[in-house]
């Protein structure tokens, strides 16, 4: 983030407008892969497999800010593969994230026995948010690696990445507004098994939170593109790692607390629990536990 050196443009799109931090980028490398470990040993420990996109997620984040690092060491004459590299998988890293959050809400409606109180039936829940989260997905991929290409097609690169970000923000408030009327119905009128022997508001309030992050992430990053090239925001680096990096950290944090291996176990009526980080339990059968 030191004083701007005399930076030329690529075909007219410069790929920083910035010195680019280096002890910045190695901060998140260590942060991003620290969590990541954790994400993947919790994740193999339990076998809670519908967390796979959300542990990828995690790889694109440090394997994003290593390539960052490297454009980093190449200033000013930055080449254009860290560049893309570090743009592209830090702009999708978080439709991973939310592919796995839309399933751990079917997944928990399911377990309650709950799905009269879910805005869509739950045969298609899963299914609608997951089909727009890969829709957003793409959309960001096509329009980031657009940006890459020398010829008049990669002006249409920050308009899809917009387009992907409308997308997904669309999605991801529907979503909140299904979690929240869900949340509400089932405090109104708790079904039979309502809570199922696990604090299942306290997993949807870990929702909410990481949802609220992605979204507000969701939105600075359509600001950002939505000013072009040059725009105030591309402009100034400390955006991206307090509005981005930052939150996208703290979204990880928040699963390693509250783990969805519980709800996992439930559905499946045994398996191994993920609690307060890395102390793990076996539940299941008869004596099956109660929390």
């Amino acid at each position: 983030m030191g004083n701007m050196t005399a930076l030329q443009p690529r075909d007219g799109f410069k790929l920083f407008y910035y010195d680019p931090s280096l002890a910045a980028a190695v901060i998140f490398i260590i942060c991003f892969l620290a969590t990541t470990i954790l994400h993947t040993y919790q994740l193999f420990r339990t076998r809670t497999w519908f967390f796979i996109p959300f542990l990828l997620g995690g790889y694109f984040e440090w394997i994003g800010y290593v390539a960052r690092a490297v454009a980093c060491n190449q200033t000013p004459n930055w080449t254009l593969g860290p560049y893309i590299v570090q743009a592209v998988l830090t702009l999708v890293a978080p439709a991973l994230f939310a592919a796995s959050i839309y399933m751990e809400l079917g997944r928990m409606i399911v377990v309650l026995g709950a799905e009269k109180h879910s805005m869509i039936r739950i045969k298609w829940m899963t299914k609608i948010f997951v089909a727009g989260d890969v829709l957003s997905f793409l959309m960001q991929s096509a329009g980031a690696g657009m940006m890459g290409v020398k010829s008049k097609i990669s002006e249409n690169g920050p308009h899809i990445i917009v387009g992907g970000l409308v997308v997904q923000i669309i999605f991801f408030g529907f979503f909140m507004i299904s979690s929240a009327v869900f949340h509400m119905r089932m405090n109104r009128d708790p079904v039979a098994d309502g809570g199922a022997g696990f604090n299942w508001r306290r997993l949807l309030y870990a929702l909410y939170g990481a949802s609220a992050l992605i979204l507000i992430r969701s939105i600075f990053r359509l600001i950002e593109y939505a000013q072009g090239n040059g725009g105030y925001l591309v402009a100034h680096e400390w955006f991206m790692y307090v509005f981005d990096a930052l939150l996208m950290f703290g979204t990880m944090l928040i699963f390693h607390v509250e783990h969805p291996s519980e709800l996992n176990a439930w559905l499946r009526g045994s398996g191994v629990v993920c609690r307060r980080v890395i102390r793990f339990e076996r539940i299941g059968g008869s004596g099956m536990m109660m929390s």
